[in-house]
């Protein structure tokens, strides 16, 4: 077990290496990265929505919010129904620094299922759906679950 929370580490650290070197340019950190990866994810999010997904509080989302809008990279919006709703959707540089920024991700992981071999991916998947809390996983549908046939 040991080991394994220190592959966790090592791996996490490479993960992130790279996209926080980019950011650090910008004069962003992680939290600035969560923000722009699940606004290009769900555009139109609400704050409160945006709020609970992190887990974060008001005032860390304040800090990092304001300064990506005020920096141009994501754009708030009044609600249709309720004004007071705030809507949060990606500038188009945003856009393409979250691209940028989940390419670089996404070939380290190609290149990890590569190296492992076929079949490992949805071990993969497993172990990392097993580590998360109930709440989290229900965002990702079971594969395994039987389909509705189209009515």
């Amino acid at each position: 077990m040991r080991q394994a929370i220190e592959l966790l580490y090592f791996a996490y650290r490479a993960f992130t290496a790279e996209p926080d070197a980019i950011l650090a340019e910008l004069g962003f950190g992680r939290a600035h990265h969560r923000v722009i990866y699940f606004v290009g994810r769900n555009p139109g999010i609400m704050v409160s929505e945006l709020l609970a997904l992190l887990r974060i509080t008001k005032q860390s989302l304040a800090r990092v919010l304001s300064q990506l809008v005020r920096e141009g990279y994501v754009l708030q919006s009044p609600g249709p129904r309720d004004r007071r709703q705030r809507l949060l959707s990606l500038t188009p540089k945003a856009t393409a620094l979250e691209r940028l920024l989940t390419e670089r991700q996404s070939q380290r992981i190609a290149r990890a299922f590569a190296r492992a071999g076929d079949g490992t991916a949805d071990g993969f998947r497993r172990v990392l759906l097993g580590l998360m809390d109930d709440e989290d996983r229900r965002r990702f549908p079971d594969p395994d679950a039987p389909r509705r046939a189209p009515r």
